[in-house]
């Protein structure tokens, strides 16, 4: 009788998919899409160029792939927030979010979502057009949870949903700017402090 039990149909990876993907989403928060090379990924990832096409693709859906998973740790904040009671907690929690992801010890200083792909020529078009439309959404969901809290009195009826939406992203994108440059986390909180206090009055 054999007891040996018998092999899984296929090659199994050899690498755990999640802890590579995690580490090419640091690559890229660190050093943005262009400046990530495909040997600075693979080594980081700890797998070759061969595994990485096989697992992920080429590098531009490697890059969306770490920005969903972006989207879903560091920067799950931003979901957090919209369920918020009140617009000015919504805001509150945003912009605090932002200043806790941006400048946590344990990781790169800044967005990836913001940094990813500032200034791209064409190979980097992709990345950019696709960060583009990452930061339109999470407009997109604020002016929405704003136009909610102008329905219900939350807000002043006169209140630009859509403004104040793009005015609180401008804030938090400025944030992750300026925690690349030095900024200390009591820094950036006190800008989160300034902004707020012009908030609309309910």
């Amino acid at each position: 009788m054999d007891t040996h039990p018998k092999a899984s149909i296929g090659r199994p990876r050899g690498f755990d998919a999640d802890e590579a993907l995690e580490r090419a989403m640091r690559v890229f928060w660190e050093q943005g899409y262009e400046g990530a090379s495909l040997t600075d990924l693979t080594s980081a990832m700890g797998i070759t160029r061969t595994s990485m096409y096989a697992a992920f693709g080429n590098k531009e859906e490697l890059f969306r792939r770490a920005l969903e998973r972006y989207t879903e740790g560091p920067a799950s904040y931003a979901a957090r927030a919209l369920r918020e009671p009140t617009a000015r907690q919504v805001a509150t929690a945003f912009l605090n979010g932002s200043v806790r992801a941006t400048t946590r010890p344990d990781c790169p200083t800044g967005c990836l979502g913001v940094q990813g792909s500032l200034a791209a020529g064409d190979p980097g078009r992709p990345a950019r057009d696709a960060l583009i439309a990452w930061r339109d959404e999470a407009i997109s969901h604020l002016r929405d949870r704003f136009q909610r809290a102008v329905d219900e009195g939350d807000l002043p009826p006169d209140t630009d949903p859509g403004l104040l939406a793009r005015y609180l992203m401008t804030v938090a994108n400025g944030i992750a700017v300026q925690a690349v440059g030095g900024a200390t986390r009591d820094d950036l909180r006190q800008v989160a402090d300034m902004a707020l206090r012009t908030w609309p009055p309910a």
